[in-house]
C-alpha cells in the first residue's frame, strides 16, 4: 500500500491517549517543507510516544542529523536513549513502523501484555 507523505498533514496536532489509565500518549506533528536532499518527502515531522511524566519514550522525526552520520537533518527514530537512522519509504510504512515501536515499548513497560 502506498500513501503519499503529504497525506500525513491531516494528522498534524493530533494527540491520542494509548493506555486505559491515561499515562501514555502519542503526538503527531507534520509540516510541509520544500523538497530537498535532506527531506525528499517534503515534510518536517515528529511522531512521539510519551510516558506519565511527559518524557519522550520513542518516536520518529527528521529534525536533526543522527549522531555519527554525515549531513544535515535525517529521518531517524528514538527509542529510549538510542537514536538510529530510519529509511523513510512512504507515509503508510512510517505510521506502521511507529505503531509497532509504540506497541513494543508499552509491552516492555508492562502497560500491555
Amino acid at each position: 500500500m502506498y500513501a503519499h507523505p503529504l497525506s500525513l498533514l491531516e494528522l498534524d496536532g493530533t494527540i491520542l491517549v494509548v493506555d486505559t489509565e491515561g499515562n501514555h500518549w502519542v503526538q503527531f506533528k507534520f509540516k510541509p517543507v520544500q523538497i530537498s536532499s535532506q527531506k525528499p518527502h517534503g515534510l518536517d515531522y515528529s511522531i512521539t510516544l510519551h510516558g506519565p511524566d511527559g518524557q519522550r519514550l520513542a518516536g520518529f522525526d527528521n529534525a536533526h542529523r543522527v549522531k555519527g552520520q554525515k549531513g544535515d537533518a535525517q529521518d531517524h527514530f528514538h527509542r529510549l536513549q538510542t537514536i538510529k537512522r530510519y529509511e523513510f519509504q512512504n507515509a503508510a510504512k512510517l505510521i506502521e513502523d511507529f505503531w509497532n515501536l509504540v506497541d513494543s515499548v508499552l509491552r516492555e513497560r508492562g502497560v500491555f501484555q
